[in-house]
């Protein structure tokens, strides 16, 4: 009987950036407790290892946070699974990603992922 532990599933970079036009963020935030209630599933069940929203680089000097995007470090079977992870996500569906613009790639860690 082998103790050894199961292999750890393949890691993958997530750039999901929003769409430009002016009602992008209204969108965003009418169905953002719908996102986070799917995301906190996905983040206890282990397949979203970090996520967040991606800003400008002006956010960091003023106290209004302009998003521009999101992104995630998944940990799933292979890209098709991640694929359909996002783009059933609300912000996919309701038209707050860019689908044009969403960049996913296999992920190798040089440092440790909580």
């Amino acid at each position: 009987m082998s103790t050894s532990a199961s292999p750890a599933l393949p890691k993958f970079f997530v750039h999901a950036p929003d769409k430009t036009d002016p009602e992008t963020f209204a969108r965003r935030l009418s169905v953002r407790a719908k996102h986070l209630e799917v995301a906190e599933k996905a983040i206890k069940d282990g397949s979203i290892r970090i996520a967040g929203a991606l800003l400008t680089p002006e956010s960091l000097l003023s106290s209004d946070k302009k998003i521009i995007g999101s992104m995630f470090i998944f940990e799933a079977e292979n890209i098709e699974a991640v694929k359909k992870i996002i783009e059933n996500d609300i912000y996919y569906k309701e038209g707050v990603w860019d689908p044009e613009h969403i960049v996913i790639l296999p992920f190798a860690a040089a440092t440790p992922i909580p």
